[in-house]
């Protein structure tokens, strides 16, 4: 009852009201919005929207999937590498200096490849962390689908495995050789993505563009490439970098005879293919591969996952395994080979390792 001597108005007691549930609905709308959208994420309703592709419940990647991807990414990332080769807007540029000190060169082919390799690798393996040689500039970013297929060759040759996403980091070499690229030495020139799961290489994808020539192989899965068989241990063909040709001749001749045949090439990529057996008739042959200085690790992590598939072998000069988690660089040089007694090549270089950090 109200008070004596005032009354008391419908409408005033109506407006009184709506000002209450104005006040309510204000402090509690966002709350309740916040709660309900944490629900339907957290509690997809039946017949929703199924698990992304490349990403399984539990944040597991499927290896077959993203080796599917990885090749496609190579391929399309070669294709921005040839046509702005064969347009020849390269736009070349220092970028810096290797640790040797030689200019290292970026070109238009590089940023291009880089962008649709990123993007489509991103794009199709959102939770998985991927490791580039060229910066990724988000202002710059674009949209490249995957349509979920998966090769027929991988398909007949690899089974499905799935992996925890926080185990794959992914590499992405967008153009190896750069510089022989820039002279326009295009048989050295390749694309590179490779899959390493806690550490350890487990997919390398190696594509030629200027020949469409692509190899590819997955660690206890299959591959599209073998080894070649023919090798003669006690003269073998040793090939290395251009650069680094006459810093190794000298001590691979002491060890193995004058007999030792020196190839230099240019683009890690290029030198592993040299180890198989490769249709391609601008392919050079070698036995062993063998770099003596820092590398990145971009430059190799698909060569070594690929010998590995292959039951080859890529270590540091010592014999030691690379791993590819935390820096981006390998400092321990690289010693490569196939059908070969590793152990036994290790221990004829032990002078190579002393020069491995200069």
């Amino acid at each position: 009852m109200a008070p004596m001597g005032i009354r008391l108005s419908p409408l005033g007691m109506a407006v009184f009201c709506l000002l209450g549930l104005g006040v309510l609905y204000h402090l509690y709308s966002g709350f309740l919005a916040g709660r309900f959208a944490f629900f339907m994420l957290s509690e997809p309703a039946a017949g929703g929207p199924e698990t992304p592709h490349g990403s399984a419940p539990g944040g597991a990647v499927d290896l077959r999937e993203l080796l599917a991807v990885s090749v496609l990414a190579a391929v399309r990332g070669g294709e921005e590498v040839k046509r702005v080769r064969e347009g020849n807007v390269l736009n070349a540029k220092a970028k810096g200096k290797t640790r040797e000190g030689a200019e290292e060169q970026l070109t238009t082919g590089d940023l291009l490849s880089n962008r649709k390799m990123f993007y489509l690798l991103k794009g199709a393996f959102p939770a998985v962390q991927i490791n580039s040689e060229e910066r990724v500039d988000t202002a710059d970013q674009e949209t490249v689908s995957w349509d979920h297929s998966i090769p027929e060759d991988i398909k007949q040759k690899i089974q499905p495995k799935e992996v925890p996403a926080e185990s794959v980091t992914v590499w992405i070499d967008p153009l190896d050789a750069t510089q022989e690229y820039t002279e326009d030495l295009r048989q050295y020139v390749t694309t590179m993505v490779c899959v390493a799961v806690n550490g350890k290489p487990v997919i390398g994808v190696i594509h030629k563009p200027f020949s469409s020539y692509t190899a590819w192989a997955m660690v206890d899965g299959g591959s599209n490439v073998k080894a070649r068989s023919s090798y003669n241990e006690k003269t073998p063909r040793i090939i290395v970098s251009r650069s680094h040709a006459g810093k190794v001749e000298q001590v691979a001749r002491q060890t193995f005879g004058n007999k030792t045949v020196i190839i230099p090439a240019g683009g890690a990529g290029y030198k592993v293919l040299a180890l198989l057996d490769v249709p391609e008739k601008n392919q050079e042959e070698a036995d062993v591969y063998i770099h003596v200085t820092y590398i990145k690790k971009w430059d190799i992590c698909a060569g070594n996952a690929v010998l590995r598939a292959l039951g080859g072998h890529m270590t540091t000069l010592t014999g030691e395994e690379i791993s590819y988690t935390g820096s981006d660089g390998n400092e321990g040089g690289l010693i490569a080979s196939i059908n070969m007694n590793h152990k036994a090549l290790i221990e004829k270089l032990p002078d190579l390792e002393k020069t491995s950090h200069k």
